[in-house]
């Protein structure tokens, strides 16, 4: 079966629309069916795109393409609506560079059903649910009806009410009045009299994670803001504008057109015109503030809403439960998951990107307290009409009052969102849960009388697929996938080792096992774990949860319940019950496994340990051999090695804890008078994002040194201060860390920052030959990359290629020699498999080219939004392609070993 998945769109949620489209496509079960990718535009074109789009780390890494870029002096990125009124010819050539325009009524030409990945307003709202039922073409989830009720949450507060629900208290406030300034402070008078504070705020329309905000306290400024902020409306005021300077004023420009966090592009001004471009609008403020007396601009977003949610706040556990229906149309609420936050509000930020908020399944609560919310949570699923699937939201106050809010008809689609989180707890992983969804959609489009012929003969040829793919499932090459590990990168190496696990399980080939590793540097202990404990939030509750059934522990009594519940779904679609984790040693793996995928990070897994162990047994694994691995684990070490060899590497030494111990200033100033300010500090045997530091003057040289070489796990509050260390961001102790000079233009007419990724194969005569991929430029917000830029989805932007030229011919050119560098750089280490390595560019005005290698990485971040997936789509290769081709790598390298 043509699978057609429509992701992107219009909507403020478009990028995690883009990743969640992403994650669906990848994982589609590719016994059953094919994937055709179907990205929606901003301004609603339906494009079939070209399937190496798909691996961007945004849309706008892509869309609109370069050429059809405005100038922009501040290299500022912006979507479709901010190139302004464009023609249908102008539309239709910007398109063909990414794909091929789809028209509804050439839908079934194209694929036999829509799998819809879309958020928000247009994706959500029963507009396109509309039309494909228009066009005779059944689509995922919930029908036109209940979809147009999940997006309005004004709507929903009366229907709520009208079955018996609770639900908070709300009021609305009209753009109208609104727009009246001197009603402002009345409204909020009357709000704080009728709801008391705190009050929450909320754009009606749009996904539950945008536009939100909490007034805590009786500050109508605060309130004002984030009125505002619900509307999409936003004042810039000319005394706060000039005395920002340059450099300020561009982040700001930055964060106002921002779609999820600011109001977004084009913005309407108080005269009526429309701007476009983040661009025209710098200038705009630039040149109003300068050039007359305006003393504020009001700027709103063209598609801003028409009313504000005000709510009052329930002080509670919030929680989040996504319902399923059964083959007989009754609803199964899944596990509820607790979200506890870093901050007050369960934002975009705190919903997709792993370790901003945890997630405990099921909430943590008395099991009747539990059981109550999944029977409201059924009820409401029941009396709004809802279909196939659904997400609903709510809080639990501490006397056990349930409030409901938010129903979604949809939910985010990525590796980590609730939607396969709580399938896991019934023992689906994301490729059986899609595949349960597809056929679900299916039952409940044919219950519409509409299309029953055609329906029931999809229906009926996709259950005896599911059958016989059962029946073969044995006959698969068994790869046990290893995550987790005990360095700072634990949480990444999860995250990769998920992705792997993922590409595998909907693969005809593979069959992946999940692998958990802890333990020590002494002593490794390895764990097989279950699909619902591989998808628990991070590293350390994996590791919680292990440890608790090693103790004994046993499933929760409400997991137990809903397991027996869901058990005829579960054994439709894995053929099996979930299990427990088993602690394992690794001659079990040898007897559990044909091949091992090490998806570690640091140490164990790139420091040649685990490869030793592996070796001893004869199994096959990804990545360099134990030598490589124990030599590019250090960085001094390589640095070393290439530097001998005439590759060009940072100055650089190693600043020891005996040293420091022994006399701290003596420590300070024998670096000091070898680097000058700033420098880099990180530590040499330690991932390649883990702790590194741009030090800038003595007291952060002091910091970094007092974090790095502490007795105790504490981190020092001052320390990590000097250092502006992140939200729960780690920094490992070692007894030493590499300095390195910072790496600088140094008069190159052109310097940037790239990482490269390569694969390995052998030729016929059992040489290995190096296939290095087209670098990818590094663009980082703040002093060095940071672990979130490198490999969460939306986070960084890496620009694949890299652009060392505007002219094609130049740039190619430069590329080649600086594919030769890190060629040669492979050769040098001996780096099998796949590796990825970071280097700066300088491009100088003779035209020569200098690659100055910073480090080797000899098992990369394979989480789904790494670029070293946009490089492989250059040159062809799927994610689950490159996967392959590394895990055969392995294989074959064993065999020519003698050892299979």
């Amino acid at each position: 079966m043509k699978v057609g998945i429509f992701f992107g769109g219009p909507s403020r949620e478009r990028e995690i629309s883009f990743a969640g489209g992403r994650t669906v496509y990848d994982n589609l079960d590719k016994a059953l069916f094919e994937a055709v990718p179907v990205f929606v535009d901003s301004l609603g074109n339906f494009i079939r795109l070209d399937w190496q789009y798909i691996y961007k780390g945004t849309i706008r890494d892509f869309y609109p393409p370069v050429e059809a870029l405005p100038e922009s002096v501040h290299g500022l990125q912006i979507y479709l609506e901010s190139l302004g009124e464009l023609s249908i010819e102008e539309q239709d050539k910007i398109i063909a560079k990414a794909g091929k325009r789809l028209q509804p009524n050439e839908f079934k030409q194209h694929f036999d059903f829509a799998f819809l990945a879309l958020h928000g307003p247009y994706g959500e709202d029963g507009s396109i649910q509309g039309l494909l039922e228009w066009y005779h073409m059944p689509y995922s989830g919930s029908g036109i009806l209940p979809s147009a009720i999940g997006i309005d949450k004004a709507a929903q507060k009366e229907l709520l009410k009208q079955n018996g629900f609770a639900t908070p208290d709300y009021s609305l406030i009209k753009y109208s009045d609104w727009s009246d300034h001197s009603q402002r402070e009345g409204i909020f008078k009357n709000l704080v009299a009728q709801l008391g504070l705190p009050l929450v705020l909320k754009a009606p329309h749009q996904g539950s994670s945008i536009g939100i905000s909490i007034v805590k306290e009786e500050d109508f400024s605060s309130f004002e803001t984030g009125v505002d902020r619900s509307f999409f409306t936003k004042t810039i005021y000319k005394s706060q504008w000039l005395a920002m300077g340059e450099e300020k004023q561009l982040a700001s420009i930055k964060q106002l057109v921002d779609i999820r966090e600011g109001i977004g592009m084009p913005v309407l001004l108080q005269d009526g015109s429309i701007i476009y471009h983040p661009e025209e609008l710098l200038n705009h403020l630039n040149h109003t503030f300068s050039s007359s007396a305006t003393d504020s601009i009001t700027l709103t977003n063209v598609e801003h809403e028409q009313q504000v949610l005000v709510e009052a706040f329930i002080q509670g556990k919030e929680f989040s439960c996504i319902v399923v229906q059964d083959e007989q149309g009754q609803p199964i609420a899944l596990p509820p998951t607790e979200i506890v936050k870093g901050n007050e509000m369960f934002d975009y930020r705190s919903k997709y990107l792993p370790g901003l908020s945890r997630k405990i399944t099921p909430i943590n609560l008395p099991t009747e307290q539990i059981q109550q919310i999944r029977t409201d949570c059924s009820k409401l699923f029941k009396d709004f009409g809802f279909n196939v699937y659904a997400r609903l939201d709510g809080f639990i106050t501490d006397r056990g009052d349930i409030f409901l809010n938010d129903p979604n008809t949809t939910s985010g689609m990525l590796p980590s969102s609730f939607f396969f989180h709580q399938a896991a707890e019934i023992g689906l992983n994301p490729s059986q849960f899609l595949t349960y969804i597809i056929r679900t959609s299916i039952a409940e489009r044919l219950k519409t009388g509409k299309d029953t012929v055609q329906l029931t003969r999809l229906l009926q040829q996709l259950d005896k697929q599911i059958q016989e793919q059962q029946a073969h499932r044995h006959d698969k090459i068994r790869v046990g996938v290893i995550m987790g590990g005990y360095s700072s990168e634990r949480h990444i190496s999860v995250e990769s080792g998920r992705n792997i696990y993922e590409k595998l399980s909907s693969s005809t080939k593979y069959e992946p096992l999940p692998i958990f590793l802890t333990g020590s540097n002494e002593s490794h202990r390895l764990y097989t774990i279950p699909i619902n404990v591989m998808l628990k939030d991070n590293a350390d509750d994996i590791k919680e949860k292990v440890q608790y059934f090693e103790k004994g522990g046993k499933p929760h009594p409400v997991l137990a319940e809903i397991t027996a519940e869901a058990e005829s779904i579960t054994r439709k679609y894995t053929g099996r019950t979930l299990q427990e984790p088993q602690r394992i040693s690794y001659e079990q793996l040898k007897n559990l496994t044909d091949a091992v995928f090490i998806a570690l990070h640091g140490r164990p897994g790139e420091d040649g340990a685990l490869q030793a162990e592996l070796e001893k047994l004869h199994i096959p694994y990804n990545g360099s051999g134990i030598r490589s691995s124990q030599i590019t684990i250090n960085k001094y070490e390589t640095n070393e090695i290439l530097a001998k060899h005439g590759v060009l590497v940072a100055k650089h030494t190693m600043a020891m804890k005996e040293d420091w111990l022994k006399d701290k200033e003596a420590f300070f100033q024998s670096i000091e008078a070898e680097f000058q300010y700033p420098f880099i500090s990180k530590p040499a045997d330690d991932g390649c994002s883990s702790a590194v530091k741009k030090i800038k003057n003595r007291q952060e040289l002091e910091a970094f040194s007092t974090l790095i070489f502490r007795e105790m796990e504490e981190l020092d509050t001052e320390c990590a201060r000097t250092l502006s260390l992140g939200f729960k961001e780690e920094f490992p102790n070692k007894v030493g860390f590499l300095v390195e000079t910072l790496i600088s233009r140094n008069g190159a007419k052109h310097f940037l920052e790239v990482t490269g990724g390569l694969l390995t194969k052998y030729a016929p005569d059992g040489t290995v030959n190096y296939e290095i991929f087209e670098a990818s430029e590094a663009l980082a917000e703040g002093e060095v990359l940071s672990l979130e830029e490198k490999f969460l989805a939306g986070e960084g932007q890496n620009i694949t290629p890299a652009r060392y030229a505007t002219d094609p011919e130049r740039r190619q050119k430069i590329s080649d020699k600086v594919k030769e560098d890190l060629k040669r750089v492979a050769q040098i280490l001996n780096i099998e498999g796949y590796a990825r390595i970071d280097a700066f560019v300088r491009v100088l005005e003779n035209e020569e080219v200098e690659t100055i290698i910073i480090e080797v990485n000899s098992l990369p971040g394979m989480t789904p939004a790494t670029c070293i997936f946009h490089q492989t789509a250059i040159n062809g290769y799927k994610p689950y392609d490159f996967i392959d081709r590394i895990l055969q790598f392995g294989v074959e390298r064993t065999k020519m070993k003698g050892q299979l």
